[in-house]
């Protein structure tokens, strides 16, 4: 079978047997090196996506990979009765990169992580305050999963209005807008869920002295404060966690995706006594914290840290966002360019993003497109600066033959 064939036929079994949640674009990846991604007909990309921000590492990473081969060679699965290689360690790994004393459920991904620590919250706010206090309240634009808890959570109309009625006991409120928060709070309010920076909902920060204040609200009307680092975590901003860097500690933290380099696993980070919150038979998983995709995580952690890409990430995403502020003082097609760490995002002046990001696959790098206006761009931590040098370049390219006179 050519290699034509072979595409024609992916494609044909996926439009009549996958359901059609994504608009697939016309490439299909076989094999991936570091920042590098290889279609089907030998093509070569430099990706800035790593998997919606999943691997940090870089694909096929041989710690990664030496761990799964020899695990899943051992033993893949027995489930959450029995003790099993790699779990414990894994919590202690998750727990001293977060330097509080804490407990660890894992799960399967971040909206796993997310249900689960509303289910923590609700549970911690029945035990102090009744079953009246189970409100949770999360901020405009942000993304917290498509589970249908999740979803409530998510301050995106857009995509609730399909699904509804959805679960009751969620409320949103302004990003970095203390004010309207602290009129949000009330007796019947369990936690507070935040995304340090949101993601999905085009790469706006929490400022500093918001998340402080959101801190010191929380500590008075005594809530949780929940923080969503599932896109934020792993060293993708600097520190292993975003919140680290504004010297806010949460209560609950949700994590998934970088956590094993792109292999199916989440957690909920539980600070103290809310770590104690869960008993026998209030929250589980089948597959969550098996033994393979926990290899891979320990794996994963040491790897992160051995080869310092949190420092990477730091100098490589001030390098990224000078470049990117050079195309913005240049051309009037990009109004604002904003992130931090590998995480950013370039904010298009017309609703172009999804033709912007057409061209440059075609170009060869990989841009994920937020939206009608936003390319987010999350490479690997490993990304240099030969790597943004080329996107910058193919942004320059892309933004003439497509805008009126390169403008």
């Amino acid at each position: 079978m050519s290699m034509a064939d072979l595409f024609e036929q992916t494609a044909t079994l996926d439009a009549r047997y996958v359901m059609p949640t994504y608009a697939r674009k016309p490439v299909m990846f076989v094999r991936g090196e570091g920042m590098r991604l290889y279609d089907d007909t030998g093509n070569t990309y430099l990706d800035f996506v790593a998997g919606i921000g999943a691997v940090n590492l870089g694909h096929s990473h041989p710690a990664v990979s030496v761990a799964v081969a020899g695990q899943i060679a051992k033993l893949t699965h027995v489930s959450n009765l029995f003790y099993v290689e790699h779990r414990d360690e894994l919590a202690r790994d998750l727990v001293e990169l977060f330097g509080q004393p804490a407990k660890v459920f894992f799960a399967n991904s971040g909206a796993e992580a997310v249900e689960g620590a509303i289910k923590l919250a609700r549970r911690w706010g029945h035990a102090r305050r009744g079953r009246g206090c189970f409100r949770i309240v999360t901020a405009e634009r942000s993304f917290h999963g498509r589970t249908l808890a999740a979803l409530a959570a998510t301050g995106q109309p857009s995509k609730q209005e399909a699904f509804q009625p959805l679960p009751e006991g969620f409320s949103h409120v302004p990003l970095n807008d203390v004010a309207a928060l602290d009129a949000a709070v009330t007796p019947e309010t369990c936690a507070v869920m935040l995304e340090p920076i949101q993601g999905e909902g085009g790469v706006y920060p929490c400022d500093t002295e918001y998340l402080r204040a959101v801190r010191e609200l929380c500590d008075e009307r005594e809530v949780l404060l929940i923080l969503d680092e599932v896109q934020t975590g792993f060293y993708r901003t600097g520190p292993a966690f975003a919140h680290q860097a504004y010297g806010v500690v949460p209560d609950v933290m949700c994590l998934a995706k970088a956590l094993a380099n792109g292999m199916p696993i989440g957690a909920i980070v539980g600070r103290g006594d809310v770590g104690d919150t869960f008993q026998p038979g209030e929250h589980g998983s089948t597959f969550g914290g098996g033994p393979l995709v926990c290899a891979a995580g320990r794996a994963c952690v040491r790897a992160l840290a051995d080869e310092r890409l949190g420092e990477n990430a730091l100098a490589m995403g001030a390098y990224l966002r000078s470049r990117l502020g050079e195309v913005a003082a240049s051309t009037a097609a990009v109004t604002e360019v904003r992130g931090s760490g590998l995480m950013n995002a370039v904010q298009l002046a017309a609703p172009n993003a999804q033709q912007t990001s057409a061209a440059l696959l075609a170009a060869g790098l990989v841009v994920n497109a937020i939206g009608d206006s936003i390319l987010r761009i999350l490479p690997p931590l490993v990304c240099g600066m030969p790597e943004i040098d080329t996107l910058v370049s193919a942004l320059y390219e892309t933004f003439a033959s497509i805008t009126p006179g390169g403008a």
